[in-house]
């Protein structure tokens, strides 16, 4: 019993001290796409605590039942092949379980793929957001302005994020406004999210990316339609131009704050794919094999790291073991670089 009483204390502790943790943010939504994931991940956890349930209140019952006892001393049940029944219901309700899994899974997704049903008669406004070493730019096409490190939205408004890096795969979450998705730099991704709620929320790059990438942090302010309206305003008469020798600067330099532009480096650097209703020229710059050539010349700023051709083993040498012919590219490339 002694053995048991630190494993009590620490399973009391745990229940005292778990009601004072601050609520996840997935689970208090703020906008539908937010909504239909928090209300499927609830779902999902109510089936498996009640497939628990089960499963316990079936090995408690079967200890209790079967348990050995002196009345049922020396007791040896009659050999059986088997129950068909009961072979059927642990093989039909696994499939029944994980056949409603998925359909409400393939529905959540379909939902939040899309713009979300209470706004499907807005035309959404559209954002660019691009990351890059460690920062997010997102540029307002229609608007003519850029932000970096936060973005502003107005409430009761669809919002289409296009998304795309001028580096390593990153990954847009605003947990209380929608789901993760990934930015890439050769492809546009789009998020559908909206917001019915006034409010700061945290945004923040969900991809581990590289050394920096828990600084990929930043506000989504969701305001009023009137206060979005005056910040427009406000940025377009009192924020300076964005020039394409200021945006190379921003992608060379890793650490920034926050940063407000009246016009966005679309105009000079546009994004990958084909979307030039928001391109200069018309969409001519774009090279389709591989995304625009703007935008390649940019990527470059942030390459991808070459590989170590030494590693710590290397200057560790084993006289003891002869070093083998090298049998693949790999192993011929590590056999060079110690010779």
């Amino acid at each position: 019993m002694k053995k048991k009483g630190p494993l009590y204390a620490l399973f009391l502790s745990l229940i005292l001290l778990l009601p004072g943790c601050s609520s996840l943010t997935v689970l208090n939504p703020k906008g539908p796409s937010a909504r239909t994931l928090s209300d499927t991940i609830i779902l999902s956890i109510l089936v498996m605590l009640g497939v628990l349930a089960v499963v316990y209140i079936l090995y408690i019952f079967v200890l209790v039942k079967y348990r050995a006892k002196k009345s049922n001393e020396g007791y040896i049940p009659e050999h059986e092949e088997g129950n068909k029944v009961l072979e059927t219901i642990w093989i039909v309700i696994p499939i029944i379980i994980v056949a409603f899994l998925s359909v409400v899974t393939v529905k959540t997704t379909n939902a939040v793929e899309n713009q979300a049903k209470e706004y499907k008669d807005q035309t959404p406004l559209v954002i660019y957001a691009s990351s890059s070493n460690w920062k997010w730019h997102f540029s307002y096409p229609e608007e003519g302005i850029e932000t970096v490190n936060y973005v502003n939205m107005p409430v009761h408004r669809a919002v289409e994020f296009r998304m795309y890096s001028f580096g390593s795969i990153t990954s847009l979450w605003i947990p209380q406004l929608a789901g993760q998705k990934y930015a890439m730099s050769d492809m546009l991704t789009t998020l559908h999210l909206s917001a019915d709620t006034e409010g700061s929320y945290m945004g923040r790059n969900a991809n581990f990316s590289g050394k920096g990438f828990a600084h990929m942090e930043f506000e989504a302010l969701v305001m009023s339609s009137k206060d979005y309206e005056d910040w427009v305003k406000e940025v377009k008469e009192t924020a300076p131009k964005l020039t394409e020798k200021e945006f190379k600067g921003l992608l060379a330099t890793d650490y920034l704050g926050r940063k407000t532009y009246s016009s966005t480096h679309l105009e000079f650097s546009p994004p990958p794919g084909e979307h030039s209703e928001h391109m200069s020229g018309g969409g001519k710059e774009m090279d389709m094999d591989n995304g625009n050539m703007d935008h390649q010349d940019n990527k470059e700023i942030h390459p991808s790291p070459e590989p170590s051709s030494e590693t710590e083993f290397d200057s560790q040498p084993n006289p003891e073991v002869e070093q083998p012919l090298p049998s693949s590219p790999v192993d011929e490339h590590t056999h060079d670089s110690n010779s």
